[in-house]
């Protein structure tokens, strides 16, 4: 099971095993860590904004035209933003670290 590290809105950072299989969104909402998922994962309401570890960047797959839309809108955007939604949970990501980007 992979282990991510969470960096909430408070700046406190814990330690998750995530599931492999869905999306890093879901365990994240489960946290209660500011990730509020309003669309529940659909990637129409950028409200599961994180900011990928700079090392992991390159690690992930690229997103996808959708995600880039949404994230182009928001004042928070930043090279390392992604949306929570579109980070599939496989063995790959075990060490991933994201921080929880502040609500729009």
């Amino acid at each position: 099971m992979p282990v991510i590290k969470v960096v909430d809105l408070n700046g406190s950072e814990q330690q998750v095993n995530v599931p492999v299989g869905g999306v890093l969104m879901e365990p994240l909402r489960d946290l209660d860590a500011g990730i509020s998922a309003i669309c529940g994962g659909m990637c129409s309401c950028a409200t599961c904004h994180v900011y990928v570890d700079p090392e992991w960047v390159s690690k992930l797959p690229a997103a996808m035209s959708d995600e880039t839309d949404m994230l182009r809108d928001l004042s928070t955007r930043r090279d390392n933003s992604r949306l929570s939604c579109q980070i599939q949970l496989t063995a790959a990501i075990d060490g991933l670290r994201v921080t929880v980007a502040p609500e729009e």
